[in-house]
């Protein structure tokens, strides 16, 4: 049977795409990170790390000092607010929030509100770049935003072999691929944006180690990347820990 599709795909000139890669990590550095931040959002740019924080009654947005964990400024959120994905447009930071329907945007370098606006659904995980926003709602659905006017511009579904990838969490563009934290997981998925294809699998099991873990300690969530040197840096949800890694292949089974 196989080998007959396998005829007709040939026959037809059409070339099968390639599996998504298999990654691991080594960690380079670790810094000390708040346990009590319940991490949505993370970025790094120009020196600079800014985290969104969740939790009704404890959100915030802040920055923080890579090398202690010091939080440098923050501005909390209402109390009936629930902050999660956070992306860098210019010299603007934008926050979503869960279930409330309504994004904030702040001066990066004071933290002062400069704007709101509002969508539709849940907001999960949310990255920018030059010209877009990328936004997740907790299934394998990523929404694209324009930066200016926050209206949303089409849809892709993120999909591999077995089908779509729900759970899409924390986002941040590395180079041109987009990973996405997958929900209760300890993977990252990679993710060609253009069309949301599945690109590789970037498995951090046990990455913070058992001696760090509490019992309120929960997900791995928030990825920045540093485009001036190529860094890499992941955390979770009231982890004390924020670890430094290179990606690197999975060893062939």
């Amino acid at each position: 049977m196989w080998a007959a599709v396998l005829t007709a795909v040939a026959a037809a000139g059409e070339v099968p795409a390639p599996a998504p890669g298999e990654y691991g990590y080594r960690v380079v550095q670790s810094y000390p990170h708040d346990p009590g931040a319940f991490t949505q959002g993370l970025l790094f740019r120009d020196g600079r790390l800014f985290e969104s924080t969740g939790g009704y009654g404890f959100s915030t947005v802040r920055e923080v000092e890579l090398e202690t964990g010091r939080v440098l400024r923050e501005r909390r959120l209402g109390e009936g607010l629930f902050g999660e994905g956070l992306a860098l447009v210019g010299e603007r930071l934008v926050q979503l929030t869960w279930r409330e329907g309504v994004g904030f945007v702040y001066d990066a370098r004071t933290l002062r509100v400069l704007d709101d606006f509002t969508y539709d659904g849940e907001g999960w995980g949310l990255a920018g770049d030059a010209d877009r926003l990328v936004m997740s709602d907790g299934t394998a659905t990523l929404r694209f935003l324009d930066p200016a006017t926050f209206r949303e511009s089409h849809r892709v579904t993120v999909s591999g072999p077995d089908g779509p990838v729900a759970g899409l969490n924390e986002l941040e563009f590395v180079g041109d691929a987009l990973y996405a934290n997958v929900y209760q997981t300890e993977t990252i998925a990679i993710i060609d944006p253009a069309d949301g294809s599945l690109v590789g699998s970037l498995r951090l099991d046990g990455i913070l180690p058992v001696v760090f873990r509490r019992e309120d300690t929960a997900e791995m969530n928030g990825i920045a990347h540093d485009p001036a040197t190529g860094r890499l840096f992941v955390t979770g949800k009231r982890w004390p820990r924020l670890f430094e890694i290179e990606v690197v292949p999975r060893p062939t089974e």
